[in-house]
């Protein structure tokens, strides 16, 4: 009986130690998980907040990529293919974005051969990276829009080689255009300067040639008794007066129309009649043994346009053909109107244009015989009275020959 009580008494404490030793157990394991919990609860809390992090960069990445209006692509080292990732470029109906290899497909045979080199370049690990400006056509049009892409190699392989080649490209359509109206600014200033260097040497020449003569004849005529001398040289006064006033006519004509002060006045008038008074006058002008003739294609011809600006052309178009004639004939016509315009012509048997000299004779001081009086603006004016009428001057013309000059304008 004893031995049976020791017995249980021995099993009663070795469950109190197993139970004992269960819950120590428990109780530890209670404690690592509440601190394993707390590990995985910040390392969770962690990855949270770096993914917000993630999130927030993307939107701030994506929002610049639309501000800058970017798009942002990828090359396959190996393949060479193209994927773009992101495009924000700005799209409207005449901006076609082109992918893949369409990229460097649609470009201009001199901007392909460039980019698809320094594609390579890339790719093979010749270069770090790329920055290139190019065109791409539209799809179905002529039409190009411009474009900038900055690449650089991201990835690379255990050998070293480029696995990967991140870009990206935007337009800068806008940028070009500045670009081109600040080269076409500087063009203008330098044609400017040129022009006014050319004015003030032409203008101090041919202002001074008349001059000296009106001074010097003015300045004798005191010492000159004869009657027939003296009026002799009022005729010369006269005649360099002349000259003098149509050089400063024609410099104030050009700068009138320039400066947009020389207002456009149509009426309406029978071109014949007015055509005959020029020929009057200019018939007076030619040089001895010089014909002058008129052929109206319409014994009547009523049109409106503005009347000052086409005397203006047909005056100094006459003046030119009295100029360079010495002999043979004149001729002022026109044809008979059609499409509602109409063609003035002047034909002449003079001294003819060269080819090469045929469209410079338009330009301002340009001279075909330096020994020919005259400020070399006449044949300037009319053109730029012509396009003021909506119409054109352009000349036929061979040396030796003669010359044949065309006033062409709408009459409404």
């Amino acid at each position: 009986m004893t031995e049976l009580l020791l017995y249980t008494s021995q099993q009663s404490q070795l469950t109190d130690i197993i139970i004992l030793v269960l819950f120590v157990g428990l109780l530890l394991f209670a404690v690592v998980l509440v601190f394993w919990q707390r590990r995985k609860g910040k390392e969770l809390a962690y990855e949270l907040e770096q993914l917000g992090k993630l999130q927030k960069n993307n939107i701030e990445f994506d929002f610049v990529l639309k501000t800058m209006r970017l798009s942002t692509w990828h090359i396959d080292a190996k393949t060479r293919e193209i994927v773009f990732d992101n495009d924000y470029r700005d799209k409207s109906d005449t901006f076609v974005p082109a992918m893949g290899k369409e990229l460097v497909a649609a470009m201009p045979d001199q901007d392909r051969e460039r980019v698809t080199r320094v594609i390579e370049e890339l790719c093979q690990g010749v270069r770090e990276e790329g920055h290139e400006e190019y065109q791409i056509r539209l799809p179905h049009t002529k039409k190009t829009y411009w474009s900038e892409s900055y690449a650089i190699v991201a990835e690379r392989d255990v050998d070293g080689m480029p696995k990967r080649v991140v870009g990206t490209s935007m337009r800068i359509d806008d940028r070009k255009n500045l670009e081109q109206e600040l080269v076409n600014a500087r063009n203008r200033a330098e044609e400017s300067d040129r022009l006014k260097t050319a004015f003030i040497a032409n203008m101090s020449h041919e202002i001074r040639t008349p001059l000296n003569a009106i001074i010097g004849f003015t300045s004798v005529l005191p010492d000159v008794q004869d009657p027939d001398e003296r009026q002799q040289l009022l005729d010369l006064v006269h005649e360099n007066t002349q000259k003098l006033l149509v050089i400063i006519d024609d410099v104030v004509n050009i700068s009138k129309i320039e400066a947009g002060q020389e207002e456009m006045v149509m009426s309406n008038f029978e071109l014949n009649l007015i055509l005959q008074e020029q020929a009057d006058r200019f018939m007076k002008e030619t040089k001895p043994g010089v014909g002058f003739d008129v052929q109206f294609a319409c014994e009547q011809q009523p049109i409106t346009t503005d009347l000052n600006r086409l005397i203006e052309v047909v005056k100094h178009l006459l003046s030119n053909a009295v100029k360079f004639t010495n002999e043979g004939k004149i001729t002022l016509g026109y044809d008979a109107p059609a499409d509602g315009r109409i063609r003035i012509w002047v034909k002449d048997t003079g001294i003819g244009i060269a080819k090469e000299n045929q469209e410079r004779v338009f330009e301002r001081f340009f001279k075909v015989d330096e020994f020919v009086p005259g400020a070399g603006l006449g044949l300037s004016i009319c053109r730029t009275m012509a396009y003021s009428l909506g119409g054109s001057v352009t000349v036929k013309s061979k040396p030796g020959e003669g010359s044949t000059f065309f006033f062409e304008f709408p009459i409404q």
